[in-house]
């Protein structure tokens, strides 16, 4: 669970957003979060505290006078126990009264009173949130160092469409995520492939590989939580981008290698975990291949470029993170492909051991040895082959 331990005050305002607030407890208290509800009086019209409560395991407060703290002092009490405080869904009005450092509510005075960071998920009506004023607003709260999540465009309960939109849930918390991230990778751009390639035989025949693509995409969603700019050149895959990643998708090996040398100049690391298919068709056919003509016993493949030794070839290349999918001798037959490849990391798995599922277990080789991770989740493995690359790569 990647917020163990966190401590986390979720401010509720007035507005239909406010029954996705719901379904964002259950996500933070899933990850291991502490979370401690209050709700403006404008809240309470659209969802109870019981619900809350029952979600959170917390008692909810509402009232600055609530009698339950000993020194009748909640606004003090509540936010010097967090870690963060989060106000989703944050109206227009609350956002404008927080702006002025007014402290006429409970939540208002917690903001105020606050040593913590605070993040707002801003949920109004279109043209709300486009008013002058609320973009005044915005700006002198951004420029007092709140983070703002959101707003996201779209249709909206009035009926109309546009921005104001409050993120979903699941979007929420993966920006809590991030935020809880150390940065070690701010001001890097990463570059990273994923999943398998298709080399067409036919139009509906190809060859590929059983590759999830899971194992990237983790890498990506950890790359950017740790501060990176994150491009995500993807075979095809049944995964969601992660938030805040820019993905290009590709289907051939010859695809992923132009994708990847039209954008290799601007990134600091590369990371190719991407199942490349080593030999494709030389000439797929225009039509289905018929068993009967004998078209499909006897093919003609052609080696596909090496991406990672290309890119690690290069003058002044990225930093290079290569993969090894291995079924037996893992230590000999990685180490040999770093030294090869001229990179200098590379992660090795064996092939019974996680790839296309969820888990996994990694070995890390690098001119220093190997280094064991523990087996676990691709999404913690991620964030430890994240970690590992930016020690690696911090004077550089």
């Amino acid at each position: 669970m990647e917020l163990n331990g966190k401590r986390i005050v979720l401010g509720v305002t007035g507005g239909i957003a406010a029954y996705k607030s719901a379904e964002l407890v259950r996500l933070l208290v899933r990850q291991g979060a502490s979370v401690q509800v209050a709700m403006t009086e404008g809240a309470a019209h659209f969802i109870t505290a019981t619900t809350f409560q029952a979600l959170s395991g917390q008692p909810v407060y509402k009232d600055a006078w609530d009698e339950r703290m000993p020194n009748a002092m909640a606004h003090i009490d509540l936010s010097r126990q967090a870690d963060l405080i989060l106000v989703a869904p944050a109206s227009a009005d609350f956002m404008a009264r927080i702006a002025q450092g007014m402290a006429d509510d409970l939540l208002a005075t917690m903001v105020l009173a606050r040593d913590c960071p605070l993040l707002l998920a801003p949920a109004m009506n279109r043209q709300m949130w486009e008013s002058p004023a609320t973009q005044r607003n915005v700006a002198r709260l951004q420029a007092d160092g709140v983070g703002l999540l959101g707003p996201a465009s779209g249709a909206q309960a009035c009926g109309e469409v546009g921005p104001g939109r409050m993120l979903e849930p699941a979007e929420i918390l993966e920006e809590v995520l991030a935020f809880f991230t150390p940065k070690r990778l701010a001001g890097r751009r990463v570059l990273l492939t994923a999943g398998p390639t298709f080399e067409a035989i036919d139009p509906v025949r190809g060859i590929t590989n059983l590759s999830s693509g899971r194992m990237g995409y983790a890498l990506a969603r950890a790359a950017r939580h740790a501060g990176a700019e994150v491009v995500l050149v993807s075979g095809p895959v049944a995964l969601s981008t992660p938030a805040g990643v820019d993905r290009v998708n590709v289907r051939s090996a010859l695809d992923m290698h132009a994708a990847v040398m039209a954008r290799v100049a601007a990134a600091d690391i590369f990371i190719a975990v991407a199942a490349v298919a080593d030999y494709r068709v030389a000439q797929a056919a225009e039509h289905k291949l018929k068993k009967d003509d004998g078209g499909i016993a006897s093919i003609k493949l052609l080696e596909n470029p090496d991406i990672l030794a290309e890119v690690a070839a290069l003058a002044d290349g990225p930093f290079c993170v290569g993969f090894a999918a291995e079924s037996q001798n893992l230590a000999e037959y990685a180490q040999n492909k770093r030294r090869k490849k001229k990179i200098p990391l590379i992660a090795g798995n064996l092939i019974q051991e996680g790839f296309g599922g969820d888990d996994n277990r990694l070995v890390l080789f690098d001119e220093a040895g190997a280094h064991p991770l523990p087996p676990g989740p691709k999404a913690v493995l991620a964030r430890q082959l994240i970690d590992h690359i930016a020690q690696l790569t911090g004077s550089r």
